[in-house]
């Protein structure tokens, strides 16, 4: 499974960057080792607001009862948005695999090859992925990302007959981009 997801990963980013845009920052919870979905962060605004938009990527997987959750991001984007230092190679498509018990960081260095520039100034590259070190069984995480993994397990109270069903209508409808599978679709 892990590897699969490392691939849509790479595949996501390869398209996105070469539409001259990098990918939001993305989670995939699982429960049981099924894949619920994938959920992108919906739009943000520097600083505050990127940093709780991140986190609450969460909410989705702690109301699904996920038992591992992956998170994807890249470093200077997320820093950027975050107004944080950027930590870790950059350019670079981040992973991590996290559970109750701990993480795993896997980190996927690339250089860009400029493909093409728009008149207004966008450039479409492409990742050329560079070798990958060593995965980090607890890893430094960024504090939006970290926080994302805490909440990830902690069960959300809402009194309502369908808290999944709830929970993913309320985050579409603040903007975050849901796409569950079949099994978890409503």
């Amino acid at each position: 499974m892990w590897n699969g997801l490392v691939s849509v990963a790479k595949q996501t980013y390869t398209a996105s960057l070469g539409e001259g845009a990098v990918p939001r920052p993305l989670m995939m919870p699982l429960v049981r080792g099924e894949l619920v979905g994938l959920i992108w962060v919906r739009p943000l605004h520097v600083g505050q607001d990127a940093l709780a938009g991140i986190a609450e990527l969460a909410n989705i997987a702690a109301a699904a009862g996920a038992d591992e959750v992956v998170l994807a991001w890249e470093t200077h984007d997320v820093a950027t948005a975050c107004e944080l230092p950027i930590v870790g190679p950059a350019p670079c498509l981040n992973m991590v695999l996290a559970t109750r018990d701990g993480h795993v960081l896997h980190q996927f260095p690339y250089t860009e090859q400029l493909l093409s520039r728009s008149p207004e100034g966008w450039a479409s590259v492409a990742p050329d992925w560079g070798p990958a070190p060593a995965p980090q069984p607890g890893g430094e995480l960024v504090p939006p990302i970290q926080t994302a993994v805490n909440y990830a397990f902690t069960p959300i109270e809402l009194n309502h007959p369908d808290p999944f069903g709830v929970t993913v209508v309320l985050m579409e409808e603040d903007g975050y981009r849901v796409r569950l599978t079949e099994a978890f679709a409503r």
